[in-house]
Formats: structure tokens, sequence, C-alpha cells
């Protein structure tokens, strides 16, 4: 990109666009469309040069504060598990929000105000248990949006529930409720769910 883009700013009309810039284009595209003899490789190449992700590879290192003795190393490049790979990716996030919102500075008055959307779908329990544990001790202030089958997991770590629900095709409505709330009207619901006793005779 850098070639083809080289001298994109020149002055003199008649050199703007030369037949080597042309053919330097053409091989780019012709990559990223993939080339009969090469498919898979411009594959590889085309998925590794698009997504930033695969720019860098990236560790975090478990330590024990109380002598410094390394627990685990977590790497994006190791044969590690899904929910560890969670973990690291939650790691560097927080890392990266830290940085960014200056927590390490002592100042306790900054704004850390996260939305996560389409939260913990697809992880496991314990990896998403982590990060929110890990948000917490940041002092981030989330909003958290989650399938609803996943609100066990976030519910030990939020104070307020925002329930989103369509009752027609027009209109969308949310309602909110404290999580002391959220609990009484699910225990209200399971009750009225629950089979009642037959009456005896």
């Amino acid at each position: 990109m850098r070639t083809c883009t080289s001298d994109a700013l020149a002055t003199d009309p008649d050199d703007t666009y030369t037949e080597e810039k042309f053919l330097q284009v053409k091989q780019l595209l012709d990559r990223f469309k993939g080339r009969p003899e090469h498919t898979r490789h411009d594959a590889d190449w085309t998925a590794r040069v698009t997504d930033v992700r695969r720019w860098f590879i990236f560790n975090a290192s478990e330590v024990n504060r109380a002598d410094d003795t390394e627990h685990e190393v977590h790497s994006d490049s190791g044969g590690k598990s899904g929910g560890q790979k969670e973990k690291l990716a939650y790691t560097i996030l927080a890392a990266s929000l830290a940085y960014q919102f200056r927590i390490d500075s002592g100042n306790s008055k900054t704004f850390r105000f996260v939305v996560i959307d389409e939260a913990f779908g697809r992880g496991d329990d314990p990896s998403a248990h982590f990060a929110l544990d890990l948000f917490q001790r940041l002092g981030l202030q989330l909003l958290v949006v989650t399938p609803l089958q996943k609100l066990h997991v976030i519910e030990p770590h939020v104070t307020r529930v925002g329930y989103v629900d369509r009752p027609d095709t027009v209109r969308s409505r949310l309602n909110t409720l404290t999580i002391e709330e959220f609990r009484a009207a699910r225990m209200k619901a399971a009750q009225m769910l629950a089979p009642r006793p037959e009456p005896q005779p």
C-alpha cells in the first residue's frame, strides 16, 4: 500500500497515475482476490493483512505478588484453551482501558464508563466472571448488553438490570429494575409457574 500510494500528492498531473502504479495496484488486488496457483496462501495473507488483531502477538504473565514467581503465561500464539485465550483478551482489554483512563495515576475521579455489546454470549462462564471481576477491580462502570440466557453470569456483578422487549412490531420497551427487584420478580414468576399440588379428597 505504501508503494502504491507513494508520490500520490505529486503536483505534476502527468505523473499522478503511471503504468507502474497501475501494475502495483493490480498486483495487490490480485492477491486479495486470490491468484489461481496461490489461492490458499493468498487467503491466509489477506486474512493477516486485513485484520489488525493478527499484526501483533500478545502475552500476559500471571505473577504471584508475594514472591514475584510466575504462575502462568498466556499467549495468543500458544496452544491454550478457548477460555484461557478469552482471559488473555480480557486482560489486554483491561490493560488498555487502564491506560486510556489513566487509572494508575491515582485520580479516582476520572470518568470510567465502558459499554460492552453482545457481552459474554459465546464464551464460557468462568472467563466472563474473570473479566467482570477484573473490570470491577479497576473501578470501571459498565453497561453490559448481553443475551437473556447470560443473565446468571452478570447478575453477581450488577446493581441494575434493563430488560428490552418488543410487544409488537412497532414499539420497543425498556424496563429498568434494581437487582433486588429483578430477583424478586424472577422468584414471583417462578412461583406462579410452579405446579400446584392437587387438592386432597
